[in-house]
């Protein structure tokens, strides 16, 4: 039988030795290569063609998400697998409109990514049981998929994630090499879509609730 062969891209050396070894030691899979970033990934994809590209979302340079819509683009035959610590299910939305055809969290068990695996390989899409229930969660609480941070653009979380960790408005503008002024686009449009009144709020809003920013 033939070995499903798989691309591995996650910032975290020990992340990655892990499942490799974990992979490798079993016989429907190997790990034909590792890298640290969107950059490599998209590379080795371009030349390896892997059945199955395992994707970490916040890679150094061009993160997860638009890694996957290149290697879409370069490597169509190969189906991408989506890993975060992430468990909104904005995240894996995003994945899956740029390509990805599954999405499980690191909070995932093996057996799961196993299964995530073999389903993607034949054809088909795989949600993890964690987003799955906080997804069923809010169809039950009555809560809209697409108001609060699932409304946010990627960018926005980037620059939600860079104020969580207590980046001025000049240094997210140097990180992301983007313009102040467009920094300062970006926040009056996360305060709209938050509902939140000024930057002070927003900063008390990223630091009293629970979400994973990374």
């Amino acid at each position: 039988m033939e070995k499903i062969t798989i691309l591995i891209a996650d910032d975290h050396t020990l992340v990655r030795e892990t499942w490799s070894f974990i992979l490798n030691n079993d016989p429907r899979f190997v790990v034909v290569a590792e890298c640290g970033s969107g950059e490599e990934a998209v590379e080795l994809a371009r030349h390896l063609r892997p059945h199955i590209v395992i994707m970490d979302i916040n890679l150094p340079g061009i993160n997860g998400i638009e890694a996957t819509h290149q290697i879409r683009k370069f490597s169509p035959a190969s189906k991408i697998l989506g890993v975060s610590l992430h468990t909104q299910p904005t995240y894996a939305r995003k994945m899956m409109q740029k390509g990805a055809s599954g999405y499980v969290t690191k909070n995932s068990s093996r057996e799961e990514m196993y299964k995530a695996i073999v389903e993607i390989h034949n054809g088909k899409k795989y949600i993890c049981e964690e987003i799955k229930n906080i997804l069923s969660e809010q169809v039950i609480s009555g809560d809209e998929p697409q108001s609060g941070l699932n409304s946010l653009s990627q960018r926005e979380i980037e620059i939600i994630t860079l104020i969580k960790n207590g980046h001025s408005s000049k240094e997210i503008a140097e990180s992301l090499k983007i313009s102040v002024k467009t920094v300062e686009v970006h926040r009056y449009n996360i305060l709209k879509k938050l509902n939140l009144k000024n930057a002070a709020s927003l900063v008390n809003f990223i630091n009293n609730s629970q979400l994973d920013l990374g």
